[in-house]
């Protein structure tokens, strides 16, 4: 629903009628079942190595966070604090997923 708004709302403010935005909205989602199946196949099919995937992309995300947090924490002389602030935080993190499982 909200993907067929964000492309039909935009196409009713260009001159579309309701019926062809929403037309559009449909065709747009047709694609994600499909998508969804072969998407399924492909986790059934690296299952082994899926942990490791996640545990890289979650690092580059952190890497990404990070790498903006501390250099606009510097600006407002906050630099410590904010590095300070992530080590703990990703300890704390850390330390609730071994705990917790």
């Amino acid at each position: 629903m909200p993907e067929g708004l964000a492309v039909s709302l935009p196409l009713t403010g260009f001159g579309y009628s309701k019926w062809q935005a929403f037309a559009y909205g449909q065709l747009s989602g047709m694609v994600e079942p499909l998508s969804a199946v072969i998407g399924a196949a492909a986790v059934t099919l690296i299952e082994s190595i899926m942990p490791y995937a996640l545990a890289f992309a979650a690092g580059a995300m952190i890497c990404v966070v990070i790498d903006d947090i501390i250099p606009e924490a510097q600006k407002n002389g906050n630099g410590r604090l904010a590095s300070i602030g992530s080590i703990v935080g990703f300890s704390l993190m850390m330390a609730l997923e071994v705990g917790l499982g």
